[in-house]
């Protein structure tokens, strides 16, 4: 009895075993994929006496990989405006849209209290100016002092020397011409301090002009405005932003790249893009590559320089296209492929005869289009026949 069923067991593994290996076979062949055509499925015969007009060969092809980064455009200097002073805000001459030329007034201050510092720092100066002169005027006046003085000491010194003049004489001559030499050295004291302080009260003066030059803000390039962030009225200060502005006509599209691509995106790269708005591919090239990656998506930002197009704006979705390598693909002409509805056969020779199979195609490349299956390469197709 044990040996009746261990007989029937090792058959029954048999049978089992041989149903999965059919099942394997078939499934590798693509009968339980719909889509997945094995190579030459045959549908039918073209027709007793088929002679095709025109015959091809497919061929295989080294197709280039493309890995498409999403992104969008920026432009390629963005400007925050902000105030280098506080004061209140009394016009702003532009709004969002509008564009300027360098130079462009765009926004005026209340300069009241700027201008005014500015004159009692412009009257500062005329007092050490006014002072200065008069240190000047000291000098000459203490020199002329001095000479006098000079010339009595010396005359004295001779007439003591002939018995002219006593000893008390002599002193006091003597005396006279000292003070009057440290009269010229005070004179020229007081002129360095006086002309000390015209230079501090120019500072001054050109600190004020500087101020008052920050209530007329203008801009420093051509552009346009991207945003407009106060009103008049308003209170302006340092590093509060008024209004954005942005290049006009020159942009780049920001794309992450990821990190297993980086190397193949270098500054100098010229990349095809993709803008959703215009129905032509453009050319791009790499300005920029951020030097770290992000640690959350592990990508790094590429920043591709766009040629100018009066069509691209600021914030408009485009496609980079990566090359990511190369893969082996089969390619026939485009006219060799009959459709009806969404199956796809072409015609080829098959020992002597002419077959009807299966194929499922790919991407187009020109006037070739690729085959993903149904097709070896190197098989000869008809492109027109007729019975």
């Amino acid at each position: 009895m044990k040996n009746r069923s261990k007989k029937t067991f090792r058959i029954l593994s048999f049978f089992i075993g041989a149903a999965c290996l059919i099942v394997l076979m078939l499934y590798m062949s693509g009968a339980f994929i719909p889509d997945k055509i094995g190579p030459k499925a045959q549908v039918s015969k073209p027709g007793h006496g088929f002679t095709p007009k025109k015959i091809t060969k497919a061929s295989i092809q080294m197709m280039t990989e493309i890995f498409e980064a999403v992104g969008t455009v920026r432009p390629r200097t963005e400007t925050r405006v902000e105030s280098q002073i506080t004061a209140r805000i009394i016009d702003i001459f532009v709004n969002p849209g509008d564009s300027f030329t360098k130079g462009k007034l765009l926004i005026v201050l209340d300069s009241r209290r700027f201008q005014a510092k500015l004159d009692q720092a412009r009257q500062g100066l005329q007092s050490a100016i006014s002072r200065r002169e008069q240190a000047r005027q000291g000098i000459l006046e203490a020199k002329a002092a001095y000479d006098q003085a000079e010339s009595a000491f010396k005359r004295t010194k001779s007439y003591f020397a002939s018995e002219a003049a006593t000893n008390h004489d002599l002193e006091i001559s003597k005396a006279a011409y000292l003070r009057s030499k440290a009269r010229v050295q005070q004179s020229r004291d007081i002129l360095r301090e006086t002309g000390a302080g015209v230079r501090q009260s120019e500072k001054i003066v050109e600190e004020a002009e500087i101020a008052l030059g920050y209530t007329r803000i203008r801009a420093e390039e051509a552009g346009e405005v991207a945003m407009r962030l106060a009103e008049p009225g308003d209170m302006a200060s340092p590093g509060k932003s008024l209004l954005v502005l942005q290049t006009r006509g020159s942009h780049r599209l920001e794309a992450l790249i990821h990190e297993g691509l980086i190397q193949r995106v270098t500054l100098g790269t010229q990349l095809k893009v993709f803008i959703g708005a215009i129905d032509r591919p453009l050319v791009g090239t790499v300005e920029e590559v951020a030097p770290s990656a992000d640690p959350s998506t592990r990508t790094f930002l590429v920043k591709v320089g766009l040629p100018p197009e009066k069509d691209i704006h600021p914030g408009m979705f485009g496609r980079l296209w990566v090359p990511s390598g190369g893969r082996r693909v089969v390619v026939i002409p485009r006219a060799a492929i009959t459709r009806v509805g969404q199956l796809e056969t072409v015609t080829i020779k098959l020992n002597k005869d002419w077959q009807q199979i299966f194929v499922k195609t790919g991407r187009e490349i020109g006037e070739n289009v690729e085959v993903l299956s149904g097709l070896d390469g190197n098989e000869t197709l008809a492109l027109e026949g007729e019975d």
